[in-house]
């Protein structure tokens, strides 16, 4: 059994073992009880259901070219605002960059 602050984790043979000592926490009458309607019900209602449809029209087979490592001088009050957007901001940077370049206007 591992402990991560209020979270424990079982293995199978753990699960088993308790079920078999009568340590489970499950309301078996009460899962039983439960008709298909109110089942159905209840995944809809659930804020974490990830059964809903993906969208596929985007995704693209293959991995992204590998990127470059490089320095750049950017204006502290611009970077700052960048990081202020949290974890990914050079990705977001990267497709600002990027959105401009396929722009196509040249300069000078």
């Amino acid at each position: 059994m591992a402990k991560n602050g209020t979270v424990v984790r079982h293995t199978t043979k753990q699960l088993e073992a308790l079920r078999r000592r009568g340590k489970s926490r499950t309301d078996w009458a009460k899962v039983d009880a439960t008709g298909a309607r109110a089942l159905k019900a209840s995944i809809a209602a659930d804020p974490d259901d990830t059964h809903a449809a993906l969208d596929w029209t985007r995704a693209v087979r293959g991995l992204p070219p590998p990127k470059r490592a490089i320095k750049l001088r950017i204006d502290a009050d611009v970077l700052a605002w960048f990081r202020a957007t949290g974890k990914g901001y050079q990705t977001r940077m990267n497709n600002v960059l990027r959105a401009y370049a396929k722009r196509g206007k040249s300069v000078r």
